[in-house]
């Protein structure tokens, strides 16, 4: 990358640092990002977000894997319950798609010979493994950099909230890549771990489309 692209980044992380500070990004109380311990709610999570609304979609489900099936914990726990039950009585969504790439994901990391969630993130650093996933159909970067925040390592996740904040922060970047470097760029800016960035850039974009769409009904 070439000094003067070097410095266009970082003046577009300066832009959206300083529009997350106005909004209170620094003077609101830390909400740390948690790590999950356990590998089939990480993975069922991290299949079933894209294009989903978490908050009535996606939550609900993980949390039930969390509190329904203990023994998914582990991947080979996991391995035989979908053996015996199905994935899509595991996931609770029957449209063939996230399915298919939910197994998908669990066949590469049982090849990897990854068991557990600390496990899954020791892979995730290494070399290579980003394009193990994302060989995969249907699993773009996106994916991969979210289930890097689930399993705790410092990382980005551009979705919708994280374009539609840096758009309102005068941020017009269509590269994916390139706007992952910008608004970690911005996080190191602000202090503030990437995850936990994401986390509230989620928080806040979230929060307000709900309240526009209470204002809507009423």
């Amino acid at each position: 990358m070439t000094t003067s692209a070097i410095l266009s980044e970082l003046g577009f992380a300066r832009r959206i640092a300083d529009y997350a500070d106005r909004l209170g990004a620094c003077s609101s109380p830390s909400v740390r990002r948690t790590e999950s311990d356990h590998i089939g709610a990480v993975l069922a999570d991290a299949i079933l977000q894209a294009g989903m609304n978490y908050r009535t979609v996606v939550r609900l489900r993980v949390e039930r894997i969390r509190s329904d099936f203990p023994e998914a914990a582990t991947l080979p726990g996991l391995l035989a319950l979908v053996h015996e039950r199905g994935a899509a009585h595991f996931l609770l969504w029957s449209h063939p798609v996230k399915v298919s790439r939910f197994l998908s994901l669990t066949q590469l990391l049982a090849v990897q010979d990854i068991c557990t969630t600390i496990e899954l993130k020791r892979w995730l650093c290494q070399s290579g493994s980003r394009e193990h996933l994302l060989s995969l159909r249907g699993i773009g970067p996106k994916t991969h950099d979210y289930l890097c925040c689930l399993v705790g390592l410092d990382c980005i996740a551009v979705d919708r909230h994280v374009r539609a904040f840096a758009g309102e922060a005068g941020v017009a970047i269509s590269d994916y890549e390139r706007l992952r470097s910008v608004v970690s760029y911005a996080a190191d800016l602000l202090g503030m771990s990437r995850r936990d960035f994401d986390g509230w850039i989620w928080r806040t974009v979230s929060a307000r489309t709900a309240d526009n769409r209470q204002f809507t009904l009423v």
